[in-house]
């Protein structure tokens, strides 16, 4: 079964506080808005609003983490098979 999951940041709810880039840089960035956005795996800023990204495996925890210590409870992560949000302000 493959769990692969993917994240999202909701950048009208984000605060701007760069939590998430402090936990997972790889996958979080501040634009020159000051707002957070995720990245590629090719490590470019997904601006568009909804950009989704992998999340790599090994950075599944740092993710978690964003998601738990966000402000702005912005950040929402999800199962791509069935694109149920596992973690996030939507997650049961």
């Amino acid at each position: 079964m493959n769990d692969a999951l993917e994240v999202w940041i909701d950048q009208e709810l984000c605060t701007g506080d760069g939590i998430c880039v402090q936990y997972a840089p790889e996958v979080f960035e501040l634009d020159i808005d000051g707002l957070a956005y995720v990245k590629s795996a090719e490590d470019e800023l997904l601006q568009s609003p909804g950009a989704v990204t992998p999340v790599p495996l090994p950075l599944l925890q740092d993710v978690v983490d964003s998601v738990k210590d966000c402000p702005g409870d912005c950040i929402h992560v999800r199962r791509v098979s069935d694109s149920v949000e596992v973690y996030g302000p939507d997650a049961d």
